[in-house]
């Protein structure tokens, strides 16, 4: 056991030189999310080419970064350690990932793949077949960014993310609520996309600010279908088909689509950082009923909070073991204090939810707490 625990605090250390050495990254780009400059080196250009399409609205020239990232193709590489097997999010139910936690650092196995993530102690490492798992490179990068945050002070909300005319909006909600779907509407009605799944939220000089993830949204078909901005992305064929099924059959489809906000929208539309304005939940489901909007306060509605916290996972190691644990629902309350805070509830109108949330951030709407305020 002595042994074994010797070899595990030296392990990321070797393994990382091991592999930078074996698989030299010497294709360079640089990313800036926001104040924070990323250096991605990968060992083929393949692979610097296809990171670079993806985060093409966020490259940068060279410059001092904050955080170096290596990306290597190669096979899965063995580790010769006992992994632990990380269970499930709430509501899933398959297994995706298993770790092994070192002295300083810790190794995560994507089990399907073979992907392998070491970070730690200053190094960020993916290796394995990076070109067919593009995504989960891109991923890892944004976790690093996402550590960064946390480990300034910023604290991880589950919510998607707009902002019109200089006013930040989160839009959170149980999962398959529609998230997504709602901001990609408000940029077909004007706003600038922050984020599509994550937040970090923290206190400003001037109030509480946003910190988008350069993650492109990732739709169904049902989303396409609903947003003539995205028609372009299927075929008319498809897209007639696809018209032809029962709202329920098309609601149930899982087929991910990569939306690059750039392409559908235009240039300049996907900022990382926004002024918090305000909060709206989700909390509708799939009927016909009218949309009601309710202004809310937590303290009375503490269940709609579990919809935007966020647990900080697997991927984020507390810098120098300041943080433990993660934040409470009081933390979050403590915080969201001041925020005005919207419930959507019956039946999901996303056109009508995206022209209330443009009123919203206008000051259009009434702030009266539980008064039903949507009328569009």
């Amino acid at each position: 056991m002595a042994l074994t625990l010797a070899m595990e605090k030296i392990l990321r250390k070797e393994l990382v030189e091991e592999w930078r050495c074996q698989y030299p990254a010497n294709h360079v780009s640089f990313l800036k999310f926001g104040d924070c400059v990323i250096e991605v080196r990968t060992n083929t250009s393949i692979l610097r080419d296809a990171l670079r399409v993806y985060f093409r609205s966020f490259l940068t020239a060279e410059c001092p970064s904050h955080i170096l990232v290596t990306a290597h193709e190669a096979r899965p590489p063995a580790v010769g350690l006992s992994f632990v097997l990380k269970e499930p999010d709430p509501g899933k139910n398959k297994i995706k990932e298993e770790y092994v936690n070192l002295d300083d650092g810790r190794i995560v196995r994507k089990r399907l793949t073979g992907m392998v993530f070491v970070f730690g102690g200053g190094d960020h490492v993916a290796i394995g077949p990076c070109a067919e798992n593009v995504n989960q490179v891109v991923n890892f990068i944004n976790s690093r960014y996402i550590e960064w945050r946390l480990n300034i002070g910023g604290v991880l909300c589950h919510a998607a993310g707009i902002m019109w005319s200089g006013k930040g909006l989160a839009l959170a909600g149980f999962s398959g609520m529609g998230k997504s779907t709602l901001s990609l509407h408000l940029l077909s009605l004007g706003a600038v996309f922050v984020s599509n799944d994550r937040l970090i939220m923290e206190q400003g000089a001037k109030g509480l600010v946003i910190h988008g993830v350069a993650k492109q949204p990732r739709i169904n078909p049902g989303t396409i279908l609903g947003n003539p901005d995205l028609h372009g992305m299927i075929g008319e064929e498809e897209r007639k088909r696809l018209q032809s099924m029962p709202k329920d059959e098309l609601w149930g489809i899982e087929h991910k689509h990569d939306v690059l906000i750039d392409e559908y929208f235009g240039p300049g539309r996907f900022v990382l950082t926004a002024p918090m304005t305000g909060l709206v939940i989700l909390n509708w489901n799939r009927s016909e009923e009218p949309l009601v909007v309710r202004q809310i306060r937590l303290r009375e509605r503490p269940d709609l909070l579990q919809a935007f916290m966020k647990s900080t996972g697997l991927f984020y190691l507390p810098e120098d073991g300041r943080r433990i644990g993660d934040p409470s629902p009081v933390d979050y309350m403590r915080l969201l204090a001041d925020t005005a805070i919207l419930e959507m509830a019956g039946g999901a109108h996303f056109h009508k939810a995206a022209r209330m949330c443009v009123r919203f951030l206008h000051g259009e709407t009434s702030r009266q707490h539980g008064r039903v305020i949507c009328d569009i």
